[in-house]
């Protein structure tokens, strides 16, 4: 795997002025936005914001209609990077007929892991998000919520400068849900740079940033703090409603 040089990267992510329409329907207007090494930034939104399509271009899956997005310093879509960003999509993208493990090897032969490395990574991933008794178990015995914690699994598995998650915790019980976010600032502290989408508010002040979407529009980005000062509110609830525009 071609290694990026992160101190050369700066944004690790920069989107300029993207628009996303389909058809008519225009999904992103005009999003301006970057995202730092080491930092977890949040994109906070109702469902139908647009926060699934953003993140979509950010991985390359999908195209701007107008505007930019680079990611670890090279124009997306570029076919390379997908191997320097771990991504976990809104819905598991799992072979159900296979084990957990036959899963995870997959997995790890596109990102080129091999031999020992790869029985480390395997055996590292599953212990974060604690399946490592249903490693051999095939996946369509596997819950929702065990789906998802194997997709995260997967997403962690080549230890990549940059992960992006939708919506990673939902369905996952609130103790396993602490220990993901231990673990998530864990590789913070290492330079992992992690972009997630939620809607669940105790969630988004986890973030050190967060960009506040609604109906495609940026309605604020600062880290937690700094929103609620501005609004003069005390929760994350009434921060979103403030610069939605209810409260004002």
């Amino acid at each position: 795997m071609e290694e990026i040089d992160m101190n050369q990267v700066n944004p690790v992510i920069a989107v300029t002025h993207v628009h996303r329409a389909f058809g008519s329907r225009e999904v992103l207007k005009d999003i301006t936005l970057q995202v730092e090494q080491a930092e977890t930034f949040g994109i906070l939104g109702p469902s139908g914001s647009g926060k699934t399509t953003l993140v979509k271009l950010l991985t390359g899956i999908d195209e701007v209609t107008s505007g930019e997005v680079k990611v670890l310093g090279t124009l997306v879509p570029k076919l390379s990077l997908l191997q320097q960003i771990g991504y976990m999509a809104q819905s598991d993208a799992l072979y159900t007929e296979l084990s957990a493990k036959e899963n995870l090897e997959f997995f790890a032969s596109l990102y080129g892991l091999k031999g020992g490395n790869r029985v480390r990574r395997i055996a590292d991933v599953m212990e974060i998000v604690n399946l490592q008794e249903h490693l051999r178990k095939r996946v369509d015995q596997y819950s929702g919520g065990m789906k998802r914690r194997l997709s995260l699994a997967i997403a962690l598995l080549h230890e990549p400068p940059l992960l992006i998650l939708d919506e990673p915790t939902v369905g996952i019980d609130p103790v396993l849900r602490q220990s993901i976010w231990k673990e998530l600032r864990a590789l913070n502290g290492k330079g992992t740079t992690i972009v997630l989408t939620t809607h669940v508010m105790d969630e988004a002040e986890k973030c050190d940033r967060l960009a506040m979407i609604r109906d495609g529009q940026l309605l604020a980005v600062d880290s937690p703090k700094g929103l609620l000062q501005s609004a003069g509110v005390a929760s994350m609830e009434d921060a979103f409603l403030y610069y939605g525009g209810a409260r004002r």
